[in-house]
């Protein structure tokens, strides 16, 4: 089982027409990372804290269609957590927030992950709004310590960060309880650090997405490699890296040391399943049969 820890939230959606209309849509990116999953055909579990209000009851609905293990589910009377994303005219998008008392921020750690868990995914919100960060933070350390693969998706949203340099700070101690850092090009431009550095700090391999130029990987034993991005239209690119996350614990979860994986295979499905996701409105991940594979 894979497990995802993070925030589950309802993106505003902009709509071209009528002019200023919005639509709520299921998001966040560790939400999206687990219906991704559940859409592979993988055994995913998700962990976070949810609120019992409407917009709570329709997160969760999202996720057991797709099949995802609620258990490590917790939830709260607080109100769900509201993004706003703005696109700009390529489909990328940028967001602005509504956090202050949301379920999702009260996260606690849970006592412990199901017996079958073999990976643990991490991103976004979670790993910026207190207390649930510091609960996440503490999940990742002790799962690291059991052995689960980890991997970590900073999904940098500057408008939640009030303190910048303690971030990056926060940042660099968790890498020492990663295997598989993964982020985009505006996160690295963000964080400021090298490469080589964060693969010397203890992830086994460093994903970066780049766009429309694809995917690349550098692995601690020196290893890169590179998969071209597909081109398709694109409505936006809400989910596409969400995808991403999902796609490589998919390929990585049973496979041992992620740097001695097949990645020119592995990138190559996360491009393809990525790809799908920007042709759609919304963060709406492809099942497995839209990748020639079954369930």
């Amino acid at each position: 089982m894979i497990v995802v820890g993070g925030e589950a939230l309802i993106d505003l959606v902009p709509l071209a027409q009528p002019p200023g209309a919005l639509l709520p849509r299921p998001g966040g990116g560790p939400y999206n990372t687990a219906l991704a999953l559940g859409r592979l055909g993988a055994a995913v579990a998700f962990c976070s804290r949810v609120s019992a209000d409407g917009f709570g009851e329709t997160l969760l609905a999202g996720l057991r269609a797709a099949g995802v293990d609620l258990a490590l589910v917790q939830r709260g009377p607080e109100p769900t957590t509201l993004a706003v994303p703005s696109l700009g005219p390529d489909g990328s998008a940028a967001y602005g927030f509504y956090v202050e008392g949301t379920a999702d921020r009260l996260f606690a750690l849970p006592p412990a992950l199901p017996p079958g868990a073999r990976a643990l995914a991490l991103g976004t919100c979670s790993l910026v709004l207190e207390p649930g960060a510091s609960a996440y933070e503490a999940l990742l350390r002790r799962e690291s310590g059991r052995g689960l693969l980890t991997l970590l998706d900073p999904n940098i949203r500057p408008a939640l960060i009030a303190d910048p340099a303690g971030y990056r700070a926060r940042f660099l101690a968790r890498l020492p309880y990663v295997s598989v850092l993964k982020l985009s090009e505006e996160d690295a431009d963000w964080l400021g650090g090298r490469v080589g550095d964060w693969l010397a700090a203890g992830p086994s391999a460093v994903v970066l997405t780049r766009g429309a130029a694809g995917l690349t990987v550098w692995t601690a034993d020196g290893a890169e490699h590179s998969a071209a991005a597909r081109p398709v239209t694109v409505a936006d690119t809400i989910g596409a890296g969400d995808t991403v996350n999902a796609a490589l614990l998919h390929r990585l979860a049973g496979a041992g040391d992620p740097g001695a994986a097949d990645w020119p295979d592995v990138l190559a499905y996360a491009a393809h399943a990525a790809a799908l996701t920007c042709t759609r409105a919304g963060c709406e991940p492809p099942y497995a049969a839209e990748l020639g594979l079954s369930r």
